[in-house]
């Protein structure tokens, strides 16, 4: 924003800083091409208000936002036109507002309908949408035409069975026992009851039986599709080369029952998991293939490219093709986010528009909020446009550089294209590092070295070999170009699994408070998409992240839902577990946000008999005991007992210790604790963390 403006007064011995000052105090908003790229931070900025409320607000607060949005933005356009800064200001404001009420509308005009806690057997009747593996076991969502006990099904429920011969798209019925989304394992953990809300699953849970076929209608087009995008990944799977043929069918379908789980692991651990996922590197990949090879056609016709731009048909057909590949990999979230950048980026070449730039980001991350704005939370959406408006950056910055007039011969070239490959990967590892580590708790040390030697085969070979197999594969004469794709994919699985051996591939990384990464990324903002002295701003704001992510306090003991203890027991420096068999997931989400990885935790430290266990953890005793007939002696010897058993209000009255029974643990769900000098100093609960909002209603 322009701080100085010539319509403010400024005392004549300040006269000659005023330049200097509008030149390095300006984040130049107040053009309208600026304000079109701060306006969509602005509207995400208004959506992340409303999802970190504690409590929900109110209904009418959305319509008041709005009005408020509208009136703003009326009073700016109208009367405000020459105070530009004023202008600006209410802009942006009025941006926020509508961020707020839009995030606000589209999650209470959801609605779904959720299963009762009942773990009874139930009878359901739908059409198998999607098949997934899970831990070696196949994982089946189904659209739900009937389920026994509601006269208004589910959308949609996801659970384990045995499936047959039906595939995607078959209509079925199982014999099924459902349960509702659950919280989070964890405090600050993944939230299934989120997801869920917003993508219409009722239930998870498991068949007591196999699937059987049904006869259902409706959602024939869908249902087809979903079909034929099975049949396609099967096709693939039988053709291409068994090592790598389940990542050749999620590439080109977005079918990724297929993949090993050692692949998957070592491209994860070697920084390759992005190619994983269809994002906005496939699918630029793919539509810039098609842009390049119809344009390359186009400019070899002298008669054509005379009279015409081959940028047009160029755009056109790689447009199409987007739209394509959009159906094809079944248009989950990220694929439509990618499909909207490559669109925008497409539109921009059809109106003879600078296409890469970061307005066209803007444009993209506006439409996606618009129709989504609980992706702002995702860690794709924060993931892609950090590298897109990263690498938009450095090209902006590239640009300016002096340009040699002198021509280069092929080693010149190659040379040339390996050290934008290199900027390119650098400049996005560096754009998502801190993103995927926030989410993901860990970083891959060595994802640098893993793209720089696999992305050049994956880029020029790999994807543009598996959209040529998409062209032939109705023809029957996609086979060779699916051996060329295995070829290059078995060498990027090698690649991933000789960097994911080497010594310290993956580096754990501690979990932070929602409040760090929302300072991060408006660093990170700053630094992309602002200018001069704003720009310093960033990095200072990014530092300063980085510094309250690192001396952020960590939890000293955790109490998982079923009352399970994890804590540093005795003189051991590593966690122990009061019980290994259960909570073993929540287990395991506690202990990668603490920054540890490896094997599950032992008993060592802990005395146990056949009522409970007892340990002192950093001067703090704890007694976790299996029933309440010793709670009274349990009481008086510890200072936190943690009971797998309902205490009375009478117990809980004569208990001197800290108390935690299982109704505590039903009612708040998992608590982590901090402890200083043999004292609880705080208390973490799951239900504290995310507060009392529409989604967390559906279910424990």
């Amino acid at each position: 924003m322009r701080l100085i403006s010539q319509n403010w007064d400024i005392p004549e011995q300040w006269a000659g800083i005023k330049p200097l000052l509008r030149a390095q105090l300006n984040l130049d908003i107040t053009r309208p091409v600026r304000a079109a790229l701060w306006a969509p931070v602005a509207f995400g900025a208004g959506a992340l208000v409303y999802f970190s409320l504690p409590q929900e607000p109110a209904p009418i607060l959305s319509w008041l936002c709005f009005l408020l949005g509208c009136g703003l933005s009326a009073i700016a356009l109208l009367w405000l036109r020459p105070r530009p800064v004023l202008w600006s200001v209410l802009v942006l404001i009025a941006f926020v507002a509508l961020g707020f009420a839009r995030g606000q509308h589209h999650t209470v005009s959801q609605s779904p309908v959720f299963v009762d806690g009942t773990e009874r057997a139930r009878d359901l009747t739908g059409w198998l949408e999607r098949v997934e593996s899970r831990n070696g076991r196949e994982r089946l969502i189904v659209r739900v035409a009937n389920l026994e006990g509601f006269d208004s099904p589910p959308q949609r429920v996801r659970f384990y069975g045995q499936r047959g011969t039906l595939r995607p798209g078959d209509g079925v019925t199982a014999r099924v026992v459902l349960t509702p989304p659950r919280r989070p394992a964890v405090a600050r953990g993944y939230d299934p009851q989120f997801a869920a809300w917003f993508s219409g699953l009722g239930g998870t849970g498991f068949a007591i039986a196999p699937l059987s076929a049904a006869e259902i209608d409706g959602d024939g087009l869908i249902r087809a599709l979903a079909g034929f995008r099975w049949q396609l990944a099967e096709r693939i799977r039988s053709r291409a080369h068994p090592e790598t043929a389940g990542i050749a069918a999620a590439l080109l379908t977005g079918d990724r029952s297929g993949i090993p789980a050692d692949h998957a692991e070592a491209l994860r651990a070697a920084g390759l998991g992005h190619i994983l996922a269809i994002s906005g590197l496939h699918m630029s990949l793919f539509a810039g293939g098609l842009f390049f090879a119809v344009r390359a056609a186009g400019a070899a016709i002298p008669a054509f490219s005379r009279k015409h731009d081959p940028r047009i048909p160029a755009a056109i057909a790689a447009l199409c093709g987007a739209v394509l590949y959009l159906i094809l990999s079944g248009a989950a979230i990220a694929t439509q986010r990618a499909f909207v950048m490559v669109a925008v980026i497409l539109i921009g070449v059809l109106l003879k528009r600078r296409a890469f730039s970061m307005q066209s980001i803007a444009l993209a991350a506006g439409i996606i909020l618009l129709l989504q704005p609980q992706s702002l939370l995702s860690p794709g959406f924060q993931m892609s446009f950090a590298a897109a408006a990263a690498l938009v950056a450095a090209f902006d910055f590239w640009r300016t550089r002096p340009v040699s007039t002198r021509s280069y011969g092929v080693v010149q070239k190659l040379a040339g294209f390996w050290s934008s490959l290199s900027l390119s990967s650098l400049v996005a590892g560096f754009a998502t590092g801190a993103f995927a580590a926030f989410h993901f708790n860990r970083i891959a040390v060595y994802g640098f070295l893993a793209n720089l030697a696999a992305m050049p085969v994956f880029s020029l070979i790999v994807m543009p070999a598996g959209a040529v197999a998409l062209v032939l594969a109705p023809f029957g004469l996609d086979g060779p170009a699916l051996s060329v794709m295995s070829w290059g994919l078995i060498w990027v699985v090698r690649i991933a699994e000789w960097v994911s051996n080497w010594p310290g591939s993956l580096a754990p990384m501690v979990s932070a408070p929602g409040s760090v990464l929302a300072l991060y990324a408006a660093g990170f903002t700053l630094v992309v998409a602002a200018r001069e002295l704003w720009r310093w701003l960033g990095v200072a704001l990014m530092l300063l992240a980085y510094s309250f992510w690192l001396t952020s306090p960590q939890p000293d003991v955790f109490v998982s839902e079923d009352a399970v203890v994890l804590a540093r027991f005795g003189d051991e420096l590593e966690w122990t577990s009061s019980d290994r068999r259960r909570a073993r997931f929540a287990a395991s989400v506690f202990l990668e946000q603490s920054g540890q990885r490896g094997e599950r935790p032992g008993r060592e430290g802990l005395l146990c008999d056949p009522r409970g266990c007892a340990g002192t953890a950093q001067g703090l005793g704890i007694t976790i005991a299996y029933d309440a007939e010793t709670l009274q002696e349990d009481c008086n010897r510890s200072d936190l007992v943690v009971l797998r058993a309902y205490a009375s209000p009478v117990q809980r009255a004569d208990c001197s210790a800290h108390l935690i029974d299982l109704g505590d643990l039903v009612q708040t769900g998992a608590r982590s604790l901090l402890i200083e000098r043999g004292q609880i100093v705080q208390v973490r609960t799951v239900e504290d963390q995310r507060g009392r909002r529409v989604w967390t209603q559906s279910g424990r």
